[in-house]
């Protein structure tokens, strides 16, 4: 699946433009995202689209120097399962 990515979105469209696959992760504080917002169509899951959709988050952060904190379940779930990746979790102070 191609992903497009933005600073604090990454997602894929299906052929009519619609979003089909997506991450979000706004700025909470200077140099802190909030990943709060993992979306998978229906006609795609069980597919490893969101795992796909972490993996691509994870590298954008770390390349960037960027931490995150984990609000989505999905995204508490995908980092307890991969704490080789936790190296960019944060707490807000």
């Amino acid at each position: 699946m191609q992903f497009k990515k933005e600073p604090n979105w990454i997602y894929a469209e299906g052929k009519d433009g619609e979003i089909i696959a997506e991450v979000t992760f706004p700025l909470c504080q200077t140099g802190i995202v909030a990943i709060n917002h993992t979306y998978v169509n229906d006609s795609l899951r069980g597919q490893g689209i969101a795992a796909e959709l972490m993996e691509n988050c994870y590298k954008m952060l770390k390349e960037d120097g960027r931490k995150a904190v984990l609000i989505c379940p999905y995204a508490v779930k995908w980092y307890r399962e991969h704490p080789e990746k936790n190296d960019i979790v944060t707490k807000i102070s």
